[in-house]
Order: structure tokens, then C-alpha cells, then sequence
């Protein structure tokens, strides 16, 4: 297992682990809204997994799909869906070596340029930046116990190891 495959992994493991602790709280809950960036739990989560969606679909050239239901069971899909396709999209690119090859983001009015390497890059830092915040979310709803999301615990969990949490 290569960085890469650490990094995708851990991304979609860690978000899958926070939306089944989200499905414990109630629509309120979930839809409450929090100074953070004006969102709620579920506003978040979507946010996470639309940009996943958003950005495969424009890296693989594609159009863009319109997906809006946004109830934890359908996220989770969702997240299980994109997360296969962003890992066989950021594979390919490594394997044929493709980093700094560029597509054209057609959201941009005009269509910018963007590499893969910084895209895929992007999606994976956005992800941890927005869930450090579904945290902050969740502990704001009394829900303390909640995983820490760090790269070593998942990798411990993924390889069965013991976790190095103390």
C-alpha cells in the first residue's frame, strides 16, 4: 500500500465512521445550524461528498451529476459511491504518472485549468478540513465520544493492528 492508497482510504473511512455516529441524532440535530461556515451536520456532510462527486465528475470529463437526497443513508451511499470512483480516478492518474497533466474546470466561467495532482490534493485536505469541523459540531450536540480521525488509528484499524490511541 502506497501513500495514495492511505490517503483515499483514511479520507472515506473517516467520513463513513462520523455519518454512522451521525445517524443516532435526530433531524433537528442534524439540521441545526452552527457558526461554521453557516452550516449544519447534514449541510457539511453533503458538502464533503458533493465536492467528491463535483470534482470526479470534472477530472473524469464527464457532466456533472445532479444527486440531492441528502438523508445519512443516502450520504452514505453517496460516500461509498464517490469514494470508489475518486480512488479509481487518482489510481489512474499515479499510475500513468499524470500529476501536473491538467483538465479544464468547466464550473469556472471562463474554464480554468487545473491539475490532477492539485485537485486530488485539494479533495482530500477540503475533506479533513470540513470534518475537523463536524467534530466541533458533534461535541457542540453533547456527542463527546466520537473517533479522532487521524491517519495511524485508521491505518491500525485497517491492518488490524492495535490502535495507537491511549
Amino acid at each position: 500500500m502506497d501513500l495514495l492508497d492511505r490517503l483515499l482510504g483514511h479520507d472515506v473511512w473517516t467520513t463513513r465512521q462520523l455519518l454512522l455516529q451521525a445517524q443516532s441524532l435526530s433531524p433537528a440535530q442534524l439540521d441545526q445550524q452552527f457558526a461554521i461556515d453557516q452550516r449544519s451536520l447534514r449541510e457539511c456532510f453533503e458538502h464533503i461528498i458533493e465536492n467528491m462527486e463535483i470534482w470526479c465528475d470534472l477530472m473524469a470529463e464527464r457532466p456533472v451529476r445532479d444527486l440531492t437526497d441528502n438523508s445519512i443513508e443516502a450520504l452514505l451511499q453517496r460516500l461509498s459511491n464517490a469514494g470508489r470512483d475518486f480512488a479509481a480516478i487518482a489510481r489512474t492518474i499515479s499510475r500513468e504518472q499524470r500529476w501536473d497533466a491538467v483538465y479544464a474546470d468547466v464550473l469556472d466561467e471562463p474554464p480554468v485549468q487545473k491539475t490532477y495532482g492539485g485537485t486530488i490534493g485539494h479533495l482530500i485536505t477540503h475533506s479533513m478540513h470540513h470534518r475537523a469541523q463536524i467534530m466541533l459540531m458533534l461535541e457542540q450536540l453533547g456527542c463527546q465520544e466520537h473517533i479522532e480521525g487521524d491517519l495511524l488509528s485508521w491505518e491500525a484499524q485497517a491492518f488490524g493492528w492495535k490502535s495507537h490511541d491511549r
